[in-house]
């Protein structure tokens, strides 16, 4: 009697670490393109993006979610309840704990919040940014991941170094996590890699290059909207051009000031890194047409928060 093939398996994963733990660059790198912004700024990621892994025997579905954080803000409370709304919702969750840095207060008290789920998903233990610890340090990194499985009565399904930069370990992981997921369909079609919005996208790409070079106190307080997003009536068509003319909102200002620079030095330079960004994952010319509006404390006010998508 002949085998009968493999189960296709198909489930949503999700990453979850502090700020800067690596958890939209291992993202990125596990779709194999880029669907989600990663920047040096903490809480950068400010909704779930779904990136799509599609193999011949499962497809993962990957949510990219906000860091887990103290929230001073209405803003911040609302993605807090984003990232616990995701973590009941999937089948696996990878923790980034990055092996270049002691595992800290804010590591453990991740771990814990997922510990008193209900219903627990599968853990795995994801050491990251692996290609910047000696050996020495990732096994005594590896010895205190093991520790907290008594000390927070958790239960690692895998543990496992990688280095999304170096590409190290990272078929590795998406075999691990695919064998953690149940047998299922297809959940979407083939080819795709995410369910992200084209307008939504392209307002996080503008908003990343807008985050690169900014004083420490400024990512927060930009958000961006997308006016209007259209391709050019009289092109021909082996000759398109998108416009996108778009609003990068701060709060106050002085911080208007910050954003269009010397002489709209600033503004021209995050449009520019921000076109090449757009042009190269849709594949279309870009006309960019960027302008800076002052919403007052809009990251504390509900109505503002509600009209951005939050």
């Amino acid at each position: 009697m002949s085998e009968s093939p493999p189960a296709f398996r198909s489930g949503f994963a999700c990453f979850v670490g502090r700020p800067n733990a690596g958890k939209s660059t291992l993202t990125n790198a596990l779709v194999g393109s880029k669907i989600v912004i990663a920047s040096s700024k903490p809480q950068t990621t400010r909704h779930a993006v779904r990136g799509i892994v599609n193999r011949d025997d499962a497809q993962l579905v990957l949510i990219d979610t906000p860091g887990l954080h103290k929230p001073r803000t209405l803003l911040g409370e609302r993605l807090n309840d984003l990232v616990r709304a995701t973590w009941s919702e999937v089948d696996v969750i990878g923790v980034c704990l990055p092996a270049n840095q002691k595992i800290g207060p804010g590591d453990t008290f991740l771990v814990s919040e997922i510990a008193r789920l209900p219903q627990r998903p599968k853990l795995v233990a994801v050491a990251t940014k692996s290609d910047l610890a000696a050996p020495d340090r990732m096994a005594e990194h590896v010895a205190r991941i093991q520790a907290l499985e008594s000390e927070l009565s958790i239960e690692w399904a895998e543990i496992v170094p990688v280095s999304a930069v170096g590409g190290d370990q990272l078929q590795l992981l998406t075999d691990l996590l695919v064998g953690l997921l149940p047998s299922g369909p297809q959940l979407y079609p083939d080819g795709e890699i995410s369910d992200e919005p084209e307008e939504q996208l392209v307002a996080e790409l503008i908003r990343e290059a807008a985050l690169e070079g900014v004083r420490d106190e400024l990512p927060h307080s930009i958000a961006v909207e997308i006016d209007e997003m259209r391709l050019r009536a009289d092109r021909p068509e082996d000759k398109p051009l998108l416009d996108v003319f778009a609003s990068m909102i701060v709060e106050r200002e002085s911080q208007k000031g910050i954003v269009i620079g010397h002489k709209g030095s600033r503004l021209k330079q995050v449009g520019q890194s921000a076109r090449k960004q757009i042009q190269a994952i849709l594949g279309t010319p870009v006309y960019l047409d960027l302008k800076v509006k002052v919403l007052k404390d809009w990251q504390r006010d509900a109505k503002h928060l509600n009209r951005l998508g939050f």
